[in-house]
């Protein structure tokens, strides 16, 4: 076992090892109504202008709870960054390798089972077999996603903006080095999907809101941004700029301005947010791979919605440059992917550093290599906190971390984490007072968002304090954990409940929902993360029956219509993201039958080839 200061060696700004309290849980919190249609307008227009109803909800909804461990806090410095830099490269929390991670060997040219979705890997196949090009493949994609023909794509609800002559610019390009033999390597060619909070040059950045700048002379001054930079040099065809929560700053996925894309599975469910649009484009096929940002769960909510991977990496590890992070106590950018080896890929192009980051350019071992997979194999159970999830999404991953002890040979310990309750609500207050500083008030922004607005400007001072006084507790315990277990992933559910419905029908969607308790069971169990500036990927668990019929709220399997997908989601220490895509990889092998596609999931490389025949050599008709 490491010493605590062998351990800080490998790192800059690395919490000390200090085991938290051990404190009952209070779980006394009150419920709060859920508001959509006009009563959701009226209650955001009066919420913004009544003070004595800000300080009323700001307290039912139990902000004001972290007076009552005051004492706990009172000798400890605040924390307001998360971030805790790698300065080792041989260490073994260093990242994922810039080579081909995963994609090595040749990949099959349709997926192992029928019901598996289309990787990375199997398109490069293609693409390097010339079955398909990357033109053919965009143009297969194009009239399902675009809003601009009549009518709209059958998918252009995910999608914000969509520019076919810059696509299709660098489709012939990748198409060309392809055919000249000369890929630039595993992501040359991939169609990818962009949450529209990345700055991306010739696109408007909406953020989801109808408030935000889209004109011509403002998107002129828009260039890349660090992330998109490195997918474009990679080959990656970026098809345009997706769906969002606005301003990212709700769970449910809806969002009344732009269309709310329903759930793949289910559409009388939401598909999760705030990265609502990059899993919907995931998980119906229409892309292997998508980039989304999570400050509260906004990848990993929405990827266990939609029975997708998600990644959300360290803290300050992929950088917003040269555009701001308005969260950036808390949030990050990071991938979603079809399968595990594709989130690799996809991660380990974006996650190249920044100079002005002071994150090194670590390699670790490529995933699918178990001949020098030596890592530990703990995963550590905080129960208590486990068991705030509902009973079937309790039974989903329980039998899965059973099969990885089984399977894979996994250690599983019990652990505890101090304070959850209280660390969540300091997450959301953080959170909260971050947009309340970067958002203006301003009737064009949905009611919902008005409503956390008003919350967030409503928070004092002093709580604001006293919650980065408690992420330091929160931290220094993970890091006391991480000494006491080294190498051990952090298993809990991705969220506390089984999806979202949409309860009222087209009103519901034309205004917004605003359901302050199911944003709190959503975001029950990934808070924490980003809180504390730790890794985390949500993987698929498995399904429940939905609502609203008799045995609603069961385990379901893959053969039940309109079930609803659950997902499993590890923690791993600060730059531990290799020893994450590994496990999630065991995880992926263990429950590979247990998962399927959803109804309307397209076969785009089926329509690809459709589009070769037609074009002859792959070009534009």
């Amino acid at each position: 076992m490491a010493s605590p200061s062998d351990r800080q060696r490998k790192f800059l700004l690395y919490p000390a090892p200090i085991r938290g309290p051990s404190v009952p849980i209070k779980d006394d919190e009150n419920r709060n109504p859920a508001l959509s249609g006009w009563l959701l307008v009226v209650c955001a227009f009066l919420l913004e202008r009544v003070s004595f109803l800000q300080w009323l909800i700001w307290h039912n909804t139990g902000f004001g709870c972290l007076t009552r461990i005051r004492e706990y806090l009172e000798n400890v410095e605040p924390r307001f960054d998360p971030t805790v830099i790698p300065i080792d490269n041989a260490s073994p929390e260093s990242l994922i390798s810039t080579e081909d991670p995963g994609l090595s060997n040749a990949a099959p040219l349709v997926p192992a089972l029928a019901e598996e979705r289309y990787s990375v890997a199997q398109f490069n196949s293609l693409y390097a077999s010339g079955e398909l090009t990357p033109l053919a493949v965009v143009n297969a994609i194009l009239p399902l996603i675009r809003r601009d023909t009549a009518p709209p794509g059958e998918h252009s609800i995910a999608w914000i903006s969509v520019r076919v002559d810059l696509i299709t610019k660098a489709a012939e390009e990748s198409t060309l080095r392809y055919r000249e033999g000369r890929p630039l390597g595993p992501l040359d060619g991939i169609p990818v999907a962009v949450k529209d909070e990345y700055d991306v040059e010739g696109y408007p950045t909406t953020l989801g809101s109808a408030i935000v700048p889209t004109d011509d002379e403002h998107v002129k001054t828009i260039v890349d941004s660090w992330t998109i930079t490195k997918l474009k040099e990679a080959g990656a065809i970026v098809m345009g700029k997706v769906n969002m929560v606005e301003f990212g700053m709700d769970t449910s996925g809806s969002n009344p301005i732009f269309g709310t894309p329903r759930n793949p599975y289910n559409p009388q469910y939401y598909t999760g947010g705030s990265s609502s649009g990059s899993a919907y484009a995931v998980s119906t096929g229409l892309v292997p791979i998508a980039m989304g940002s999570d400050a509260g769960g906004s990848i990993r909510i929405p990827s266990s919605f939609c029975s997708v991977y998600g990644l959300k990496p360290t803290h300050n590890r992929l950088t917003y440059l040269p555009a701001v992070n308005h969260a950036s106590t808390c949030a990050v950018q990071g991938p979603v992917a079809a399968d595990v080896n594709s989130l690799a890929a996809l991660y380990a192009v974006v996650s190249q550093p920044h100079p002005s980051t002071g994150f090194p350019e670590s390699i670790s071992p490529l995933l699918s290599n178990p001949t020098s997979d030596s890592r530990p194999r703990i995963i550590g159970i905080p129960e208590t906190w486990f068991s705030r999830a509902s009973p079937s999404v309790q039974s989903l991953c329980h039998k899965l971390i059973a099969r990885l002890r089984t399977e894979k040979g996994y250690q599983v310990i019990p652990i505890e984490i101090p304070f959850i309750t209280e660390g969540q609500k300091a997450h959301a207050i953080t959170m909260l007072a971050d947009a309340a500083t970067a958002a203006p008030i301003d009737g064009r922004i949905t009611p919902t968002i008005r409503i956390m607005l008003a919350l967030g400007r409503a928070t004092h001072a002093t709580d604001l304090l006293l919650a980065q006084k408690l992420r330091r507790v929160l931290m220094q315990h993970l890091s006391w954990l991480w000494h006491t277990y080294p190498g051990m992933v952090i298993v809990t559910p991705a969220t506390g409940c089984a999806g979202w419905p949409i309860r009222k029908g087209e009103a519901e969607l034309r205004y917004g929902v605003s359901d302050g308790d199911r944003t709190q069971e959503a975001m029950a169990f990934v808070w924490l993360a980003n809180f504390c500036g730790i890794p985390s990927v949500s993987v698929p668990a498995g399904y429940v029956v939905p609502e609203g019929r008799s045995d609603g709220g069961v385990v379901a399997d893959v053969n039940t219509p309109g079930k609803i997908p659950v997902g499993l989601m590890a923690m791993g220490e600060w730059a531990g993201e290799a020893a994450l895509l590994r496990w999630a990889e065991d995880v992926e092998d263990v429950n590979r039958r247990e998962v399927c596609r959803p109804p309307g999931w397209v076969d785009v490389v089926e329509l690809a080839r459709q589009e070769m025949k037609k074009s002859g050599h792959g070009r534009s008709a």
